[in-house]
């Protein structure tokens, strides 16, 4: 698996900047990428030493779509998992393209 598919995009909410603190940064990451494949992605991508990464599937969510005519049931659809990486670096070291 290439670099570019196992990172998927970097996750900036207010647990994850909280997260900062720590030198632990978020990123949304291939269902089939495993820890290894994410710590060499992000010390390529991004020039930094990576001590540790936590990976997490998030299961996706039911949601319901309600149809425009009246009387029709509302149809339920399924939300894609994903799986969200928490990464731990160095000591000093930062991501500047996620700093908020």
């Amino acid at each position: 698996m290439e670099l570019t598919e196992v990172i998927r995009h970097g996750i900036v909410t207010e647990k994850s900047v909280d997260r900062q603190k720590y030198n632990q940064y978020t990123f949304k990451v291939a269902l089939t990428a495993n820890k290894i494949e994410v710590k060499r992605a992000v010390e390529a991508m991004f020039n930094v030493t990576v001590l540790r990464v936590n990976t997490v599937r998030m299961p996706g969510k039911s949601r319901r779509v309600y149809a425009l005519r009246r009387g029709r049931m509302p149809q339920v659809s399924e939300a894609r998992p994903w799986k969200k990486a928490i990464v731990t670096l160095a000591e000093g070291q930062t991501i500047a393209e996620l700093q908020a």
